[in-house]
Formats: structure tokens, C-alpha cells, sequence
């Protein structure tokens, strides 16, 4: 069986930026992978090329088995990030017609197409203009239009952007179905919470460049950062005086709760029954790392100052725009 997605040292520049460079990417069918990095890293690019919207100055690409997407484009379905409709066609019309696109015309059609909608709460907008709909309807329409053929890969740039979070969990359950019938699925984001809840592995991206290629166990195996979490029971007590232990090597606040890093020869179960002892705690539990956490350790091992480090984390946190042109 042929993977789904394959990318051997795809290259693209814009002028004199270069938005993607040497890309390789190998996504076997069936998978669920998360294309992730800030906004500017070069997902949007990578996925153009990928789907034939865009042409690569160098390198292959492999879809489906085919040597370009628009070989298998029946079998694709692309939710891209600038959402936009035919504005004046009614909502079960339009998804009528992009699924009679991908040759989809079964007699049993316009029922799935109704029932899809009553899924996503838009029964009762079925025969208004698209037009008319918000701009969240808008784009619950849109991801039934990537899905109402049942493609066998999905691919999905920035699903969740503009969705508030009860609509984010019903597109992740959605996501998520697809996967289960068989789909393979890719989808890019600059949130990385939401790959974290969906992946099967992670891709990310910086600068262009990929920067890691694993799944989501292996990288909190590589990346473990060998620390507590600590909530003090006693409000009187101030964790920041656990500095002072010399089994520990730093503490520091983090939202609230506090990160105690043991040394490197404290074993960490051992560190849980030392820090009970020295403060009663209110909770005590091992430091997961976050894709974030990874991201910036990474970044911050390319050269990246504290300023550039701060405005990454508020990019992939979303309380950032556009870092640069060519995301």
C-alpha cells in the first residue's frame, strides 16, 4: 500500500524568502499527523505545493500513489485557510455540487448532505443563501464541503481558527470520525494544544525547515523535562523558599502552580516523597511536556533570543497576527 502524502526536498521561494526548504515528509495512509509551527513557518506553502496549488522550484510529490494531487484530486478533500463560498448559493445546494465535483452523485445524497448538517447544528439553514450564515456557520460548511465525499486523504489548514470552543470540539469529534472510517488525515495549526489532543505524530515547522518528525510519545520521551508540578496546601507557604533544599535545582512559577526542578541525580520518584516532606502539598504531579515546551527548547537551540522566543509563544497561543507573508 502506497503511503498517502510523500515529500522529497520541497523548495519554494518567494523573491529572495525562502518559505520552504529541503521539505521531507512521509505520511502513511490511514495516519493522523499535525503539520504545526507559528504563522509564517511555511505549512500553508508546504500544503499548496503538496496539493498541486502551487509548484515547487525543486523536489517530488506523491499523493495517493499518484505523482500529483490533481491525479487524485476525486480522492482528496482540502479545507484551506482562506475560508470562502459561493455567498450566494444555498447551503445544501453548495454542498450538493462540491460533492457532485468529486463525483459523488449517489441517489442517497441530499439525505447524507441533511443529515450532516442537523450533525453540526445547521438543519434548519439548509436552504438559506450561504450569505446569510455567520462567519462560524460559514465555516462549519466549509469543513462539511472537505468531508461530504468521504476523501481518503483530508487535509486541513488551520481547522479551528475562528471557532469558538464548543464548535472546536465538535470538529475535533468530526476529525476524528473521518479517521476512524480509514482517512488519512493532515492538518496544520498554529495551536498546538489542538494537535496535541488529536495526533498520531507531529511534523513541525520553523522557518521554513522541518524541524522534528515524531510521534507524540516519542517526543515527550526525548524532550522529558524532569520536573515537578507543586501546589502548596497551606496558603502561608511560599514555594519559592524550596530554592533553598539542596536536592533542588530551580523553582520557578508557572500560571498556579509551581515547576520544581530536582537535580539531575535526584530520581524523580524519590523528588515527589522529598517535596511532601519539605511542604505540604495541595498537589504534586510529574511535568508533562508541552509541544510548546518543545517548540521553544527547539527554537531556542537555532539561536533565538528571548524576545523572538516570547513572540512565538503569543503566536501559537493565538494572541498574535500574521508573524510574516507566506505562512
Amino acid at each position: 500500500m502506497p503511503d498517502a502524502v510523500v515529500l522529497r526536498s520541497l523548495t519554494k521561494t518567494f523573491g529572495e524568502k525562502v518559505a520552504v526548504r529541503d521539505l521531507d515528509l512521509v505520511v502513511p495512509q490511514g495516519a493522523l499527523y499535525g503539520f504545526i509551527g507559528p504563522n509564517g513557518a511555511g505549512k500553508t506553502t508546504s500544503i499548496r505545493m503538496m496539493l498541486s496549488i502551487l509548484y515547487p522550484d525543486r523536489g517530488e510529490v506523491e499523493i495517493l500513489g499518484r505523482r500529483s494531487a490533481q491525479e487524485a484530486k476525486d480522492r482528496i478533500g482540502y479545507l484551506p485557510e482562506e475560508r470562502g463560498l459561493y455567498r450566494r448559493m444555498k447551503v445544501r445546494d453548495l454542498l450538493e455540487y462540491m460533492a457532485a465535483l468529486k463525483g459523488c452523485q449517489e441517489a442517497g445524497l441530499r439525505r447524507r448532505v441533511d443529515e450532516w448538517l442537523e450533525r453540526v447544528g445547521l438543519g434548519g439553514s439548509a436552504g438559506k443563501r450561504c450569505e446569510e450564515l455567520s462567519k462560524g456557520m460559514q465555516q462549519k460548511v466549509q469543513v462539511l464541503a472537505a468531508m461530504i465525499h468521504q476523501p481518503e486523504l483530508l487535509v486541513l489548514d488551520e481547522p479551528f481558527s475562528g471557532l469558538d470552543p464548543v464548535n472546536q470540539r465538535l470538529l475535533r469529534e468530526l476529525v476524528l470520525e473521518q479517521h476512524r472510517r480509514g482517512a488519512t488525515v493532515l492538518f496544520s495549526t498554529h495551536a498546538m494544544s489542538h494537535a496535541e489532543q488529536l495526533c498520531d505524530r507531529i511534523v513541525m515547522v520553523h522557518r521554513g525547515q522541518k524541524v522534528l518528525d515524531d510521534t507524540l510519545q516519542g517526543i515527550r520521551t526525548r524532550f522529558d523535562p524532569h520536573s515537578l508540578w507543586f501546589e502548596p496546601r497551606r496558603p502561608e507557604d511560599d514555594p519559592a523558599a524550596l530554592a533553598s533544599l539542596d536536592w533542588v535545582r530551580s523553582v520557578r512559577r508557572d500560571g498556579p502552580v509551581w515547576e520544581v526542578v530536582p537535580r539531575e541525580d535526584i530520581d524523580l520518584s524519590a523528588a515527589f516523597g522529598l517535596l511532601a516532606a519539605a511542604m505540604p502539598p495541595a498537589r504534586i504531579e510529574l511535568r508533562r511536556p508541552t509541544l510548546e515546551d518543545v517548540f521553544i527548547e527547539i527554537v531556542a537551540g537555532t539561536g533565538a533570543d528571548e524576545g523572538e522566543q516570547s513572540q512565538l509563544r503569543a503566536a501559537m497561543r493565538g494572541g498574535a497576527g500574521d508573524m510574516e507573508a507566506g505562512s
